[in-house]
């Protein structure tokens, strides 16, 4: 990709999900992820039905009549986006590969947070952490995470290791954090690690998905190649038991994938690459 193409990408995602953040998520997020706590904010005469434990007596004996202390919410959070660049969010058959959902998304959560002055980091990992941008604020960071979410690459690797990037995430952030997990979790087994990290912070897991990662298309006898592994091998797609395996095979990573968010306590999201992930988003938003 060239400088030109990756600026206008850039552009494009930045006009479509800051739209997104502004006119239909910043609400949503403001309401759903609750700052730190309170802070003191200003002195006011008391009025009737205010709490007698918020008078502030210093100024009372001062002006020889009751004064209250407000106090508003701390609402500077840190979001953390784990995104998961390894070789098999490089498939999608419908409207999208699976990274560039995972891009749109980053950047849609990227801009809700940075709409309601939170820091925005990002932990970018296959097999290993392949880079790390620590929170910061402010519109020429998020577009540049936007660069990276559009056209980093792996280095050297190919496969998945969730563990790998939740351990990072839990060494080098002791602040709570709110964090997104975006992945199709073609992973190995992180429920430790899941478990410890759902416990420091607020963690929302993402599951980006294709409709063929489900279910076999009927093509016949093709060949194809595990995008991580790089396994080649023939495939009978009309094959009714193929067929059944392969869809039992998935079923049965995404039900132990559901299971160890549940036990962790941490959320769960599921988006298709040919669906909505606007409804998706609001419905959590809402739902919390």
């Amino acid at each position: 990709m060239t400088t030109a193409e990756l600026l206008k990408k850039v552009r494009r995602i930045e006009i479509k999900t800051k739209g997104l953040s502004n006119h239909i998520f910043a609400g949503e997020y403001h309401s759903t992820f609750k700052g730190r706590g309170m802070s003191f904010c200003e002195v006011r005469e008391y009025t009737p039905g205010d709490d007698v434990k918020f008078i502030d007596w210093n100024v009372t004996a001062r002006f020889s009549h009751p004064f209250v202390k407000v106090f508003e919410e701390e609402r500077e959070l840190i979001v953390m986006l784990l995104v998961d660049i390894s070789s098999s969010s490089l498939f999608g058959t419908q409207r999208q590969l699976k990274r560039d959902l995972i891009a749109e998304l980053g950047a849609v959560l990227s801009f809700s947070a940075t709409t309601n002055n939170d820091k925005v980091g990002v932990i970018f990992f296959s097999d290993k952490v392949e880079k790390y941008i620590p929170p910061k604020k402010g519109k020429g960071h998020i577009l540049r995470i936007i660069r990276e979410l559009i056209a980093l690459e792996p280095n050297n690797s190919k496969g998945t290791d969730i563990k790998v990037a939740l351990e990072f995430l839990n060494n080098v952030l002791k602040k709570r954090t709110i964090t997104f997990l975006l992945s199709d979790f073609v992973s190995g087994p992180f429920d430790q690690a899941l478990q410890l990290a759902a416990r420091r912070h607020d963690l929302v897991g993402i599951h980006v998905y294709d409709k063929y990662d489900k279910e076999l298309p009927s093509a016949g006898l093709v060949q194809v190649m595990d995008a991580e592994t790089g396994q080649q091998f023939w495939l009978d797609t009309d094959s009714k038991t193929v067929k059944v395996q392969y869809e039992g095979a998935y079923e049965q990573k995404n039900k132990s994938c559901i299971q160890s968010f549940r036990k962790s306590g941490a959320s769960l999201l599921h988006v298709r690459t040919d669906e909505d992930y606007v409804k998706v988003l609001q419905t959590y938003f809402k739902s919390r």
